[in-house]
């Protein structure tokens, strides 16, 4: 599991703040897109983690675990 440090977070916005005021590099736009695509697969790790654990209850007070959708 990817934990979303910090110390990612203030690379990811240093980088951000940068391409807005002078641009970056193409080192530095390949270190962006790395860095973009692991934050949000931490996010979504832990999206999906926090939904395992939700349950609906209907007005029977029966519980029914939220599933991932079908497409």
């Amino acid at each position: 599991m990817i934990k979303m440090t910090e110390e990612l977070l203030n690379r990811i916005n240093e980088l951000a703040r940068k391409s807005r005021t002078e641009g970056l590099t193409e080192e530095e736009k390949a270190e962006q897109a790395e860095l973009r695509q692991q934050y949000i697969k931490a996010f979504r790790q832990g999206f999906e983690n926090t939904m395992s654990n939700v349950y609906i209850m209907d007005k029977d007070g029966n519980k029914t675990k939220v599933e991932k959708k079908k497409k």
